[in-house]
């Protein structure tokens, strides 16, 4: 496996500019690919603007800010990563999209090179499977707002060596976060454990058990949380927590992770949270 100097990122979203601005701000060259130049646009704006955050709260210099700019090239064209030591995919999560990545990916870079993706969900077994290097596949799932959040998930599937696993779990100290190794399996250990909670939630508020505002006020002062459930899932997204209660439901098979139907109206009628302006409240 050779150093690791040029990264390619997946996905300009919310996680994908993330984690393009942690690797530019730690010295990596940066290709941040994406399907349309809308997309790819909107990406940048929003991590310049996570940028100049920093500078604003004395965190980086004006200086480190322009260097970690000039690290990042955006791309449309998923060929362009041929030349990466490294790339990981940021994609929705759906695993039809994600295969299709791993597919292209197998096909365009280097066979040493190491493919991660950010799944918060979806199976690095399975993943691995579609290239013909799943010793060289690996989770690498990254929390929100990922340049203030330390832990990285470093999730290996059934194949994945050790050489990998160690190759991204030093990558991930390098970068300032702190990795903790989890084993394959639905959910991995964040989402197994938090989604059936906000889950949960949605059916107190469903059945009339008490409001959104309530179900925050219990877990902000009885439990220390730093937001409530309901507030959580609109920062996550509603259509992205569906989508993993569906990965868990269909993983385990066990009825307690059934989506709340609540849940599935809100993101049918396109309320999906902070990012649409309306989810369990209502945002600017």
């Amino acid at each position: 496996m050779s150093e690791i100097r040029r990264v390619g990122v997946i996905g300009a979203g919310t996680m994908g500019n993330g984690i393009a601005h942690v690797f530019a701000r730690s010295g990596y060259d940066v290709l941040l690919c994406e399907v349309e130049q809308r997309f790819l646009d909107r990406g940048m704006e929003t991590l310049r603007k996570n940028l100049e955050r920093e500078v604003a709260k004395g965190k980086i210099g004006p200086e480190a800010m322009q260097s970690a700019l000039q690290r990042i090239t955006g791309v449309l064209d998923r060929n362009r990563l041929a030349d990466c030591d490294f790339v990981i995919e940021a994609a929705t999560e759906k695993f039809e999209t994600k295969k299709t990545i791993f597919v292209d990916l197998d096909r365009i870079v280097r066979k040493d090179v190491l493919l991660a993706t950010n799944t918060s969900s979806i199976s690095i077994t399975k993943l691995a499977n579609v290239t013909s290097r799943p010793d060289c596949v690996i989770g690498m799932h990254f929390f929100n707002p990922v340049p203030m959040m330390k832990l990285v998930e470093v999730i290996r599937g059934m194949a994945t060596s050790r050489e990998t696993f160690n190759q991204v779990r030093d990558l991930a100290i390098k970068l300032e976060k702190t990795p903790v190794e989890v084993n394959d399996a639905p959910g991995f250990v964040s989402n197994r454990v938090l989604m059936p909670l906000l889950n949960e939630a949605m059916f107190a508020v469903m059945e009339g058990v008490a409001t959104p505002e309530a179900v925050d006020a219990v877990f902000k002062l009885g439990m220390a949380h730093p937001m409530g459930p309901l507030t959580l899932a609109d920062f996550i997204g509603l259509d992205v927590c569906l989508d993993i209660m569906r990965v868990l439901q269909e993983g385990f098979g066990d009825p307690k992770y059934r989506p709340c139907p609540l849940l599935v109206r809100m993101v049918d009628a396109g309320w999906l949270g902070r990012k649409s302006g309306r989810g369990f409240y209502t945002y600017e």
